[in-house]
């Protein structure tokens, strides 16, 4: 259970806008699977993942793409147009631990690439149920120190890493940063998470307001947690950040939340446990947002201008360590 520190009472209020109407007539339009259903297997929840990602544009180009492995762990490199050493973030796509790759998320990537000057370290993880939490954990522990012993032969400056994750992925960076800390390195200027899942708990007032809200309801909650860790497994730091005894020299944040989200409250409870131990973190809510909104850049304008505003905060914050 989440720290008692930060319950529902301590979130702010929530006063309900539309979905942005042209976000609402593309999620309309989708083929969204319904997640938990018996009747579907991972296969298929997989290909529905990889066939709406292939709707969208890609268009951001890059002086190099490269797929490369990370003492074992697959990665895609992406590095956009610039000769100085560049800073570097690794960035864990999200699809609640058991869907997603670096194929799905090709955009996003590209995106934070060029829009940060930043090389880009993409990790393919191990995915849930053929390899349940610890794999994408220890996947993405590989890939964070893999990426910081050779930022120098990728044109990158170690001195400037950051993490970025969207989702599981943001679930995946924040532990990274426990990890990190608790280690002695990498060390970490700065992470982005873009609704995280953090807790574990499923009380928030958010969960029960957006529990059939489209792209995430409670029920796809529910199957993804059962997959990644099992509906016994104790939470810890390594499954649920927002669970560790201190947050006190964490790297700085910016945790963004989604208003039609059932993961609401937790991100932004994450956001209040990091700020009460001192992390400079800025927390922004999209009120006519949906979770994984930023999957839709390019193709509504209020996504687009969400995330460029997420990524202009990374950005500022890589140039600041210049």
């Amino acid at each position: 259970m989440i720290s008692l520190r930060c319950n529902p009472a301590c979130l702010g209020t929530f006063v309900p806008m539309a979905i942005d109407p042209e976000l609402a007539a593309i999620l309309d339009l989708l083929p969204i699977m319904d997640f938990g259903d018996p009747a579907l297997d991972v296969g298929a929840l997989r290909k529905g993942m990889e066939d709406v990602s292939a709707m969208m544009p890609v268009s951001i180009e890059m002086a190099d793409v490269n797929d490369d492995v990370a003492d074992g762990v697959p990665v895609r490199v992406y590095r956009p147009e610039g000769d100085a050493p560049l800073p570097v973030v690794l960035f864990i796509h999200g699809g609640g631990f058991v869907i997603g790759s670096v194929r799905t998320h090709d955009a996003l990537a590209r995106r934070i690439a060029r829009d940060t000057a930043s090389i880009v370290v993409s990790v393919d993880y191990r995915l849930a149920p053929e390899d349940p939490f610890p794999a994408a954990v220890d996947d993405c522990w590989t890939a964070l120190k893999w990426a910081a012993a050779h930022a120098s032969e990728l044109g990158g400056d170690p001195e400037r890493l950051a993490v970025a994750g969207d989702s599981a992925g943001g679930n995946l960076a924040a532990v990274l940063t426990h990890l990190a800390r608790d280690a002695g390195g990498p060390a970490l200027v700065f992470q982005l998470l873009l609704y995280p899942v953090t807790s574990g708990h499923r009380d928030w007032p958010s969960i029960t307001e957006n529990a059939e809200a489209p792209v995430l309801t409670k029920r796809a909650i529910e199957y993804f947690a059962s997959q990644y860790t099992g509906e016994a497994a104790e939470a810890s730091v390594h499954t649920a950040p927002a669970t560790a005894e201190s947050f006190t020299g964490l790297p700085s944040a910016m945790v963004v939340t989604a208003g039609h989200d059932p993961l609401r409250d937790d991100g932004e409870a994450y956001a209040a446990l990091l700020e009460w131990d001192g992390v400079p973190v800025t927390s922004r809510r999209f009120d006519n947002m949906v979770h994984g909104f930023a999957s839709f850049d390019g193709v509504v304008p209020a996504t687009t201008a969400a995330l460029d505003e997420c990524l202009a905060v990374l950005r500022d914050a890589l140039r600041a360590r210049e």
